[in-house]
């Protein structure tokens, strides 16, 4: 009786003829050894992918561009006028007027303030009464002078006379030709013309010496009304220049005393000449030797947000201040070794008409410029030491080549730890280190002055990767946005 073929039976006749239950087993042996070859194949080929792809290190790169860069260094501070005066107490006093308020425009030589006056407007009026009085006396005593004077060249006159007079009757009485009482009369004559002379002439010195004590008294009263006009006016203050008052303390009927700058109740009001406005900012000690005067800045202004004002440096500070202090080394009496800044002052040439002194500031200034330079971004920047150059040079390939030298290399040569600055060049699919020298650093780019040419690819991160690269690694290029744990890397 006929028997139907089963399905393998039937799936082995149609691939192979008819076979037997032999050939059916020489089959399934077939299909094995070649599933099993392909299965060591696939392994085979896993493995060497894998153990090709262990030393090939994914980077980030840039291109070496020409491009205009600019060295900036910034600082911040406060709006402050180039001009401004705190206009403080030079007398006791109480304030009888304010004549003006907090953001009056005010001009030269206009009142502001008044304390009371009346013990010092007193003296005065005493004093220019004395000062009249004795400013007579002196008039009185110059003509008494005058008259003196007068009095003196008439008895001279009358001495000389009398002397003549006498000289004759001398001769007259030795010829006999006048008698004992004429002679005797003309002698005496004489003596009392001579004794007339000599009262005159002391006449004339006392009147000059009263003359001079008179100037004297007038020039006393007058130094005297200087020092009570003086106080007299310091009870009146008058703007020194045009401005705006910016700061007033205090009020109608407080008293106010002369004392420390700044001190309560020595300070009146704060005056500022609004018309020059600068920026008053710290620039730290590192920076600050790249600073100049009439270097151009930008600043910006909290206050109006979303605008560039542009100045110039007008002024750097000699004396470092203490960060955390404020206070100027040269006034500290021991040395510190906290960070300090200097003060840096920017005069602004389009500044608004409305700024108010104390809004806070930033100002960056531009110390260098250079034009259509070779440029590759700061984070390509390496360092290695010549003594690892040359260890990466032996073995090339690794990524941990940047790790510290071992003890035998420790007695090395002060040339061999010298620190080589350079970038890591894709040539090849692999990184090269070639050290490069720079120039003015931008905000996010530096200068290559020699080592690369424009177009070359530089490596750029990650900050973990350019630690530990050595020359001649192998490289994988994603210039994808990095994970977040590489950028806090």
């Amino acid at each position: 009786m006929w028997e139907a073929p089963s399905r393998p039976q039937l799936l082995a006749s149609l691939l192979f003829g008819s076979p037997d239950g032999d050939g059916i087993m020489k089959l399934w042996k077939k299909v094995a050894m070649g599933v099993g070859a392909a299965v060591l194949l696939a392994i085979i080929v896993g493995v060497t992918v894998y153990q090709s792809g262990k030393n090939v290190v994914t980077v980030q790169t840039g291109k070496v561009q020409r491009q205009d860069l600019a060295a900036v260094v910034s600082g911040s501070g406060e709006i402050k006028p180039k001009t401004y005066v705190n206009i403080g107490a030079n007398a006791f006093g109480k304030i009888t007027h304010l004549y003006v308020k907090e953001g009056d425009h005010v001009k030269k030589g206009q009142l502001l303030a008044q304390l009371e006056n009346v013990q010092s407007s007193a003296d005065v009026s005493a004093t220019q009464a004395s000062l009249q009085a004795a400013e007579t006396d002196a008039v009185a005593a110059d003509a008494a002078w005058k008259t003196s004077e007068a009095d003196l060249r008439r008895a001279q006159a009358d001495y000389d006379r009398n002397k003549l007079d006498w000289d004759r009757a001398q001769s007259l009485f030795q010829d006999g030709l006048i008698s004992k009482s004429d002679f005797d009369s003309r002698k005496d004559a004489w003596a009392t013309a001579q004794a007339g002379l000599g009262q005159a002439q002391a006449r004339v010195a006392q009147a000059k010496a009263q003359t001079d004590s008179a100037d004297k008294h007038v020039a006393q009263n007058r130094a005297t009304l200087v020092r009570f006009d003086d106080v007299l006016k310091k009870a009146s203050y008058l703007a020194p220049f045009d401005g705006v008052i910016t700061n007033l303390p205090v009020r109608e009927g407080e008293t106010v005393v002369t004392g420390i700058q700044n001190s309560p109740g020595s300070t009146l009001m704060t005056l500022a000449d609004m018309s020059v406005i600068t920026a008053e900012v710290k620039i730290d000690e590192t920076d600050i030797v790249n600073v100049r005067l009439g270097q151009p800045a930008d600043v910006t202004i909290d206050a109006i947000p979303k605008k560039v004002f542009h100045g110039t440096v007008s002024q750097i500070g000699d004396n470092a201040i203490v960060r955390s202090t404020g206070i100027a080394t040269s006034q500290e009496t021991s040395s510190s070794e906290e960070a300090k800044d200097f003060k840096v002052v920017v005069s602004l040439r389009d500044a608004p008409q409305d700024l108010r002194p104390g809004l806070s500031t930033t100002a960056k200034i531009t110390t260098d410029s250079r034009s259509n330079v070779l440029s590759i971004p700061i984070q390509a920047l390496s360092v290695r030491t010549k003594a690892q150059l040359a260890q990466e040079k032996a073995s090339p390939g690794s990524v941990h080549a940047a790790a510290p030298a071992p003890k035998e290399t420790a007695s090395n040569s002060k040339d061999e730890k010298e620190d080589v600055q350079g970038v890591f060049v894709i040539r090849n699919k692999k990184a090269e280190f070639v050290p490069v020298t720079t120039g003015v650093t931008g905000t996010t780019d530096i200068e290559v002055i020699s080592g690369l040419k424009d177009g070359d690819e530089v490596i750029t991160g990650s900050y973990k990767v350019l630690r530990t690269l050595r020359s001649g690694s192998s490289v994988k290029i994603d210039n994808s946005a990095p994970k977040k744990d590489e950028q806090q890397t």
